[in-house]
C-alpha cells in the first residue's frame, strides 16, 4: 500500500515536472522566434524608431532568463521522471546552434582504439570510419610579465661603455603593453565598463591597478591616438556629403550626472557608387547649443543631410564665411513622428490602453517607405541613373505628399496640443520645414 502511494506520487510529480518544462520550453521557443522576426524585420526596413531598440534589448533579456530556466525545469524532469518508469522524459525543443567559426583552431584529440573485438576478443580489427564531437573550449586569460633585457658592454680598449636603447612604450613612461592597453580601452568605450569595475576585476586576478592608474593610461593613449583621430576627421570632413545627427548620453557631474550629447558625421560614399572608405567622426559635449555643429563643420562646404534641428541654421545661411552647406533633410526623421502613431505592434501590446491607429499616421508611412524602396533599389548606381529614377519615381511620390500635409497644417496650428493631433502635428512641420528649405520636395 505505501509502495503504491509512493509511486502514485512520484508519478504525480513527474508528470507536473514534465508538464512545467514543457511549458517553460515553448514559451522559449517563442521569445526566440520573436526576438529573431524582429531582427530580421530591423535588417529589411531599418531602424524605425529608438523605442525599438530598446525592446529588442529587453526581449534579448527576457530570452536569457527564460532560457536558463527552461533548461532548469527540463533537467528536473528529467530527475523525477528517472524515478518513474510510466512517465517518458523531456527533452525540449532548441533553436538550431550555428556552427562553430571555420576560423577557430581545431585541437585533435582521440580516444585510443580497442586493442581487440569486444564481440569475439579478436585482434583483426580494420577501422571503417570516425564519429568527431566538437567542444567549444576557451583559455583563460593569463596575465605575464615581458622582461626585455638590454646588456651594457665596455670597450677594452676605449673603455666606451655600450647598451641598446631601451624598449618603445606607447605611452611615456609605460609599464603596460600594448595588449592590455587596447583591452582596458576596449572595455571602457566598448564594453562600457567603468574603470573602477575593470580594477576590481583585474584585483580578483591577483593584478593590482588602481582606479588612478588605469585613467593615467586612458589619459596617455588618448593622447597618442590624437594623429589617428586628427586623419579621421580630415577624411570625414573632406566628403561632398556628410550624414550628421546627435544623441543624448548621461556625463557625470560634481554629485549628479547630467544629459550630455554625442555627436556623429558619417562619410559614407558606398551608396553613390563612391570608392572612398566609409567613416564616422564623433564629438561630445554637455549640451546641445548651436554653436557646436557651427564648430564641428567650420571647414566643411558640401551637403549635410540631418534633421530639422535649428541648430544647423547657421551653417545653412547663404552669408556663411566658407560658403553655405547645402542642406538634405532626413525622411527618416520625419517618418519617426509618424510611426509612433502608426505601430500597430506597440499598440497591439498596449492591449486596452492604446490609442487609436492614426489613419493619416499610417498613410504617411506608408508613402516615406515607399521612397525607401525606391532608393534601396538604386544603392550604388551612378549619379545620372539615380537622378532619372528619382525624377521618374520618387518626384511624384514627393509631390504627393505636400498637400497632404498642407491639408493637415490648419488643423495642427488650431489645435497643436490635442492629444490625438500632437505627433501628428510635429511629424507635419518636420515635413513642411523640409519642404520649404528643398523647394517643395523633401
Amino acid at each position: 500500500m505505501i509502495l503504491a502511494e509512493r509511486a502514485t506520487r512520484l508519478e504525480a510529480e513527474a508528470v507536473a515536472a514534465r508538464a512545467q518544462a514543457v511549458n517553460a520550453g515553448t514559451e522559449a521557443l517563442i521569445t526566440h522566434y520573436r526576438l529573431e522576426i524582429e531582427k530580421l524585420r530591423r535588417q529589411l526596413y531599418g531602424t524605425r524608431s529608438e523605442k525599438k531598440a530598446r525592446l529588442l534589448e529587453q526581449m534579448e533579456l527576457q530570452l536569457e532568463e527564460l532560457e536558463a530556466a527552461a533548461t532548469e525545469d527540463e533537467l528536473a524532469a528529467e530527475q523525477a521522471a528517472a524515478r518513474t518508469q510510466t512517465v517518458q522524459s523531456f527533452q525540449r525543443k532548441r533553436p538550431s546552434r550555428k556552427p562553430f567559426p571555420a576560423h577557430l583552431p581545431r585541437e585533435r584529440v582521440v580516444i585510443a582504439a580497442p586493442d581487440n573485438c569486444p564481440c569475439c576478443g579478436s585482434t583483426k580489427l580494420s577501422k571503417l570510419g570516425e564519429d568527431i564531437t566538437e567542444t567549444l573550449e576557451v583559455i583563460p586569460r593569463q596575465w605575464k610579465v615581458i622582461q626585455t633585457v638590454r646588456e651594457k658592454f665596455s670597450c677594452r680598449d676605449c673603455e666606451t661603455i655600450t647598451q641598446p636603447p631601451a624598449p618603445f612604450h606607447v605611452t611615456p613612461r609605460g609599464f603596460a603593453g600594448p595588449n592590455l592597453l587596447a583591452m582596458i580601452l576596449f572595455e571602457k568605450f566598448g564594453q562600457h565598463q567603468p574603470l573602477n569595475r575593470q580594477s576590481e576585476r583585474y584585483r580578483r586576478e591577483g593584478i593590482d591597478l588602481s582606479l588612478s592608474t588605469l585613467a593615467d593610461q586612458v589619459g596617455a593613449c588618448t593622447t597618442a591616438l590624437q594623429p589617428l583621430y586628427a586623419l579621421i576627421e580630415r577624411h570625414v570632413l573632406a566628403a561632398e556629403r556628410l550624414h550628421g545627427d546627435d544623441t543624448t548620453v548621461p556625463i557625470l557631474a560634481k554629485g549628479k550626472t547630467i544629459k550630455g550629447h554625442i555627436w556623429t558625421y558619417v562619410r559614407d560614399d558606398r551608396p553613390f557608387g563612391g570608392r572612398a572608405p566609409p567613416a564616422a567622426l564623433y564629438y561630445a559635449s554637455r549640451d546641445r547649443r548651436h554653436e557646436h555643429p557651427a564648430r564641428h563643420l567650420q571647414g566643411f562646404t558640401g551637403i549635410l543631410q540631418a534633421d530639422a534641428y535649428s541648430g544647423y541654421n547657421e551653417v545653412y545661411d547663404p552669408s556663411r564665411a566658407q560658403g553655405p552647406i547645402t542642406a538634405a533633410l532626413c525622411w527618416a526623421h520625419a517618418r519617426r513622428q509618424f510611426f509612433e502613431l502608426a505601430d500597430i505592434a506597440a499598440n497591439a501590446r498596449r492591449g486596452r490602453s492604446a490609442a487609436a491607429i492614426s489613419p493619416i499616421a499610417l498613410e504617411a508611412v506608408k508613402r516615406i517607405d515607399d521612397l525607401f524602396d525606391i532608393e534601396r533599389g538604386i544603392n550604388g548606381q551612378s549619379a545620372e541613373e539615380r537622378l532619372r529614377v528619382r525624377r521618374e519615381q520618387s518626384a511624384p511620390l514627393s509631390l504627393r505628399w505636400k498637400p497632404g500635409c498642407d491639408s493637415n497644417a490648419p488643423a495642427c496650428r488650431t489645435h497643436p496640443r490635442s492629444p490625438d493631433r500632437s505627433t501628428i502635428c510635429c511629424g507635419v512641420g518636420i515635413a513642411l520645414s523640409d519642404s520649404s528649405r528643398t523647394g517643395g520636395s523633401v
